[in-house]
């Protein structure tokens, strides 16, 4: 499953991917292959593996055997430096309760990704503001996680993760936490401007209504994927 819809290699694969926490295994020799541009759902029941693949994926979590690779390169063989770059510079996260830092404004969240790999401040806030009025919380950005709405904190996070222009943004049922209202604005937003920015998305949800927000689907039981299922978007 290395290989793309078109024959050529995939920008992203994870290739027969074990992974265990203590004597619980969680992956046993999963696979899943990501063109560029392309939304895959990962889909599948609570504990099936589908939030350790997508950690595999991403290089968060280290798997006991098998190989990621990102546009060729061998994300298992490298250092945990070397993959905390890699996060950085090409990789996006939106996680289910955005994960926002509490101390820090709506604006210093977006800018976050762009501070930590160096860019000056007025660069990354002048970034964070065109991506918060693209994603509708301009009016927010004064303000603190903890004072603002679940759906509006969930667009944050989609702009922060957005704000670094990354090759693939990872989503970990991110609209658990929203009303059926919320999750529809939320996944038309990270599919649209997705595909505005050329990004891949990989979307973990046990939800066949996200999912089929989603190119195709990738199923995964006990911690082994199945066939890819086309969908309709």
């Amino acid at each position: 499953m290395t290989a793309s819809r078109s024959g050529t290699e995939s920008m992203l694969t994870g290739t027969d991917l074990v992974c265990s926490f203590g004597a619980t295994p969680a992956l046993r020799g999963a696979d899943l292959a990501v063109d560029a541009g392309e939304v895959v759902a990962v889909v599948g029941a609570s504990g099936s593996g589908k939030s350790t693949l997508l950690h595999c994926m991403a290089g968060v979590v280290a798997p006991e055997s098998g190989t990621v690779r990102f546009r060729g390169r061998d994300v298992t063989a490298m250092s945990d430096d070397e993959r905390s770059a890699l996060r950085r510079s090409e990789f996006g996260f939106v996680f289910q309760f955005g994960q926002l830092v509490p101390e820090l404004s709506v604006l210093e969240n977006i800018a976050l990704p762009l501070r930590l790999s160096g860019a000056a401040r007025s660069k990354s806030e002048r970034r964070a503001r065109d991506w918060a009025d693209k994603l509708g919380v301009t009016a927010q950005l004064d303000k603190r996680p903890g004072e603002i709405s679940g759906g509006q904190g969930q667009r944050a996070a989609l702009a922060r993760a957005l704000v670094a222009d990354p090759s693939v943004i990872f989503a970990d049922e991110p609209t658990g936490a929203l009303d059926s209202t919320g999750g529809r604005e939320v996944m038309q937003l990270l599919t649209e401007t997705a595909s505005e920015s050329g990004s891949a998305v990989v979307l973990v949800t046990h939800e066949p209504t996200v999912a089929a927000y989603a190119h195709r689907e990738v199923v995964i039981r006990d911690g082994r994927t199945a066939l890819a299922e086309e969908t309709a978007r």
